[in-house]
């Protein structure tokens, strides 16, 4: 009976659901490991008509308690994604853990690191050549490394100049659906990524999935020989090191770089949202915010409002 279902009902139901929508196998493995190792061991067994809002927020706080901030994030959106499935079953007649929210928090968050103008410039002038096309699409475009491992000869326009994003790579290497909906996308090229692209045509290692960065037998390259390889000897080469003579930074932080140079161009953020494929313009505040203030031209602002209102 639908008064007799639990939590666990609930996300057994949820996962079927992800299955058969055929998500990703990192995915999927990720949510069943949200379900297995945090849902279920704290209140899988608790009946979903008797679930209160108190109840999520103590679980929530459990959660901080033992795991990090982001993984108690992760865990409370699987959650909701769960009970939005009983609500399509009509188990329950409202999802009360969409009013849970996870209060944000900077204290001892890490800084994201974005390259600087000089650090693109010595990366961009140090790279090898076999390389160079890669790094440069990479800084130019913000596509995410799952999608440069999954992009085909055939998504990219050099009539149009344009890069279409229409699959990715997951760390299984495994082909896929972008991310989401909005990760689908066309990409302006810059014309140093399109003259570099053409170039690395004649030479790129060919296979049946015709990727423009591949391994050198045609296959989908590793994440971790892209960032083993490629990436930390470049930076390296480059002096781009932290203090104990590290990699300064991820590859991810192209993505950063990329979203710095759009903004400092004065493009709207609506613009920046749709290239980097965020899925709302929340997210993209969220993370670039800080990049579209400039503190001088604020001190322009508030000196003429002032003079209005000293002019009223």
């Amino acid at each position: 009976m639908t008064k007799n279902k639990t939590i666990s009902d609930a996300c057994k139901a949820w996962l079927k659901r992800c299955e058969r929508d055929e998500l990703e196998r990192a995915t999927l493995r990720s949510y069943r490991n949200h379900v297995d190792h945090h849902i279920d061991p704290a209140i899988g067994d608790r009946l979903l008509a008797d679930l209160s809002r108190s109840d999520v927020r103590d679980f929530v706080d459990d959660m901080l308690d033992k795991n990090s901030r982001a993984m108690t994030d992760k865990v409370l959106r699987s959650l909701r994604s769960a009970l939005n499935e009983a609500m399509d079953r009509e188990w329950i007649d409202n999802n009360i853990a969409l009013s849970v929210k996870l209060r944000r928090s900077s204290r001892n968050a890490p800084d994201r690191i974005i390259p600087t103008k000089p650090e693109i410039k010595a990366m961009m002038n140090t790279v090898p050549a076999k390389h160079r096309p890669l790094i440069i699409t990479a800084i130019y475009t913000g596509m995410r490394m799952s999608e440069l491992r999954g992009l085909r000869w055939e998504d990219v326009d050099f009539e149009r100049s344009i890069i279409q994003v229409r699959q990715r790579a997951d760390r299984f290497n495994q082909i896929g659906k972008p991310k989401s909906k909005s990760s689908r996308r066309d990409i302006p090229m810059a014309p140093s990524v399109k003259k570099a692209l053409m170039a690395w045509k004649a030479d790129c290692p060919t296979g049946e999935l015709d990727l423009v960065f591949p391994n050198g037998i045609g296959n989908v390259e590793s994440p971790s020989n892209i960032s083993n390889r490629v990436l930390y000897p470049l930076l390296i080469d480059a002096g781009i090191i932290n203090a104990e003579g590290k990699p300064k930074f991820s590859f991810h932080a192209l993505r950063h770089a990329a979203a710095s140079l759009f903004i400092e161009q004065g493009w709207p953020a609506k613009k920046v949202q749709t290239i980097l494929g965020h899925s709302s313009i929340t997210m993209t505040f969220d993370v670039y915010g800080h990049l579209f203030d400039n503190a001088e031209d604020d001190v322009d602002l508030f000196a003429k409002l002032e003079a209005d209102l000293e002019a009223a």
